[in-house]
């Protein structure tokens, strides 16, 4: 049996609510956001698997908890076996040099008084990698790995020089020079014009051949997902609602939810878009989820056992998972 590269295991993060005053004196009960309610997920070794949904959904704080960017609430994640919740300081850092992060945004994400060499030597540096040429020398390969050429042209620039499609090729080669194992890719090109987004992608699979990497690639864009992923996993209010291979999902989905999101992706020709799913008011507040299916109170199917009862994520063809009543 193949052993995933990366493994969650119903996975939690909440976070506090801040009280006030009155909260305190009227002791009423702590509240919590529900971020991420209990995930679990499989990625295995060269795949790309995809969490996707609107803003807010937890996926964002899905892929920092599973790099111990964010310490969870509960739940395991493992990496080639081993559950790194367990850790200590040592076997967290040289987690760290297997397991990288590609931010959404590079205007927010490089350092802007530094250099594009310092910019990609730093974790060099930090995790005390070579001599000085020896590290000059890494961040030349990253860069070029990355398509900026000449490399030597880029080393000595700082971010306002780089337009934004070049800065983030310059944190995609930060998180590479490393040589990583796995890579979280959190909306790596929303922040891109759309005639660069297709060559980073591009760049995304190039780089998976040839250094073997794995990612997760977090994204809001169904578009892009189908494009990229092997697997996708819809997210809604902290919970993944529907799981399976990425072309299969996007094209034959099952959750209503999954289908209002694929209703919404916008077509070359207006004549093959698909009617538009409706769904009902706004998204639910994570620190108030609803009993039952949490979708139930948006969605135009909801019957009386979707208010009652949280539907458990089944499959229902080969390798396709879905949390809904209506197909059980």
């Amino acid at each position: 049996m193949v052993q995933p590269v990366v493994e969650a295991v119903n996975l939690k993060k909440y976070f506090p609510v801040r009280a006030g005053i009155l909260d305190v004196i009227r002791r009423r009960p702590k509240l919590y956001v529900r971020a991420v309610d209990g995930v679990t997920f499989k990625i295995y070794r060269k795949e790309i698997f995809c969490l996707a949904g609107e803003s807010g959904c937890g996926k964002t704080t899905t892929g920092r908890t599973i790099l111990r960017l964010i310490e969870p609430t509960a739940g395991k994640v493992f990496f080639n076996g081993e559950n790194i919740l367990e850790y200590d300081y040592e076997k967290l850092k040289e987690f760290r040099r297997k397991a990288q992060i590609i931010f959404q945004d590079p205007y927010e994400s490089l350092n802007p008084r530094m250099t594009v060499h310092d910019i990609v030597e730093e974790p060099l540096r930090i995790h005390k990698i070579g001599d000085k040429s020896e590290r000059y020398e890494r961040v030349l390969k990253a860069l070029e790995d990355v398509e900026l050429k000449p490399p030597e042209s880029f080393v000595y620039r700082r971010p306002h020089e780089l337009s934004g499609g070049q800065r983030q090729r310059v944190a995609i080669a930060r998180a590479l020079v490393l040589n990583p194992e796995f890579i979280v890719a959190d909306e790596p090109v929303s922040m891109l014009d759309m005639s660069i987004r297709a060559e980073i992608l591009n760049l995304m699979l190039r780089l998976r051949e040839e250094h073997g990497l794995t990612y997760l690639f977090i994204t809001h864009d169904l578009a892009v997902a189908k494009y990229i992923c092997d697997r996708i996993g819809i997210m809604y209010l902290g919970k993944i609602v529907e799981l399976g291979p990425a072309e299969e999902v996007i094209d034959n989905p099952y959750h209503p939810y999954t289908k209002a999101l694929i209703s919404a992706v916008p077509t070359p020709d207006p004549r093959d878009k698909i009617g538009e799913i409706p769904i009902k008011g706004e998204v639910t507040s994570p620190i108030n989820i609803p009993g039952g299916c949490r979708f139930h109170p948006r969605c135009i199917y909801a019957t009386r056992i979707c208010r009652e009862r949280e539907p458990l994520l089944e499959e229902v063809s080969n390798n396709h998972f879905v949390a809904c009543h209506l197909f059980k």
